[in-house]
C-alpha cells in the first residue's frame, strides 16, 4: 500500500541562487515490501523546466538583455540626504536581466506545473521514518537554474500478526493448554512467508518466548537477518460440555496434594508472608 499524500512543504536549502525548492512526499508501505524490497511508482505534482523557453522565461528562448535600471547589478542606490541607501531592483526584481518579451507557455516564469510519474526503490530492511533521496525531481529552478530534489519519507503500516522491533520479529501465538500443560508442537508464519515448526516443551506458561534465529527482518544494506520471537499465549478453553468439566474437576482433585502450579504456589506463599508482616 502506498501512501499518495503530497506534502506541499518545502525546503529553500539556499546553496545556489534560483535553485529549484525540495519536496517531501509521504510513502506509506507494508511490513512485506519492507521485508523484500519493492520498486514502485508515484505521481508528484511539481513545477518543471518550461520546455518552449528551456527554463528561460522569454518567447523562442530568446537570452534575457541586461537590466537598463542597475546595470546588471540587480540592485540600485538611492541618495538621501547624508545617506546612500541600496535596495534590489525593481525592475528587474534583483536578477540583472530583464525579458523582452516573456514566454506565452510559462507567461515568463520558466516553470509550468505538471504530475510527474517517478520510480522509487525501496530497499530490503527499510526502517520507518527511513528517507530517500530522489536528486534533482524537486522544483525546477528560476531561469534555467538546477532543480530541487525531493525527499520520500517511508511510513510502514502496522500488521495484523508481527510487530517489528529495529531487526526483530515478535508475534503471540495461542497454544491449547493440553498442548502447554503436555507439551507438542505448533507451526508459526514467517515475515518472508514461510512456516516454522516450535517444540512446545510440557509445563509452558504464558508469556514464555521461543527465538528463532535469523528468521526476522532484513537488514539494511547486509545479507543478514534479525531474529523472531514467537510469545506463547496459553488458551482457557470455553464452551465446555458437561463431560469435559466432569474431566477437569478430576484432573483438580487429582492434583490437590500435588504441586502443579508453581506460579500459583509462589504467589500465594509471598501472599502469606506479607499477611504475617503486616501483623507484626
Amino acid at each position: 500500500m502506498f501512501g499518495d499524500a503530497f506534502s506541499g512543504g518545502r525546503k529553500n536549502t539556499g546553496r545556489q541562487s534560483g535553485r529549484g525548492s525540495d519536496l517531501r512526499y509521504n510513502m506509506e508501505i507494508s511490513l512485506t515490501q519492507a521485508f523484500k524490497g519493492d520498486k514502485a511508482k508515484i505521481r508528484v505534482p511539481a513545477s518543471v523546466q518550461c520546455k518552449d523557453c528551456k527554463g528561460i522565461g522569454s518567447k523562442n528562448g530568446v537570452a534575457p538583455e541586461t537590466c537598463n535600471a542597475c546595470n546588471g547589478h540587480g540592485k540600485v542606490r538611492a541618495q538621501q540626504g547624508f545617506f546612500t541607501i541600496e535596495r534590489t531592483c525593481p525592475t528587474c526584481q534583483g536578477s540583472g536581466q530583464v525579458i523582452k518579451e516573456s514566454c506565452s507557455v510559462c507567461k515568463g516564469s520558466g516553470r509550468i506545473q505538471k504530475q510527474k510519474t517517478l520510480s522509487v526503490n525501496i530497499p530490503s530492511g527499510v526502517e520507518d521514518g527511513t528517507r530517500i533521496r530522489l536528486s534533482g525531481e524537486g522544483e525546477a529552478g528560476l531561469n534555467g537554474s538546477p532543480p530541487g530534489d525531493l525527499y520520500i519519507f517511508i511510513t510502514i503500516s502496522p500488521h495484523y500478526i508481527f510487530q517489528r522491533d529495529n531487526a526483530n520479529i515478535y508475534c503471540r501465538v495461542p497454544i491449547p493448554f493440553t498442548s502447554a500443560s503436555l507439551g507438542g508442537h505448533v507451526e508459526v508464519p514467517t515475515v518472508d512467508g514461510g512456516r516454522a515448526k516450535i517444540t512446545i516443551p510440557a509445563g509452558t506458561q504464558s508469556g514464555f518466548q521461543f527465538r528463532l534465529k535469523s528468521k526476522g527482518m532484513s537488514i539494511l544494506r547486509s545479507k543478514e537477518r534479525g531474529d523472531m520471537f514467537v510469545e506463547a499465549l496459553v488458551e482457557t478453553p470455553v464452551n465446555l460440555s458437561k463431560r469435559q468439566k466432569e474431566i477437569l474437576k478430576e484432573f483438580e482433585d487429582e492434583g490437590k496434594n500435588e504441586k502443579n502450579n508453581p506460579e500459583t504456589e509462589g504467589f500465594f506463599s509471598k501472599v502469606r508472608d506479607l499477611w504475617e508482616d503486616l501483623k507484626d
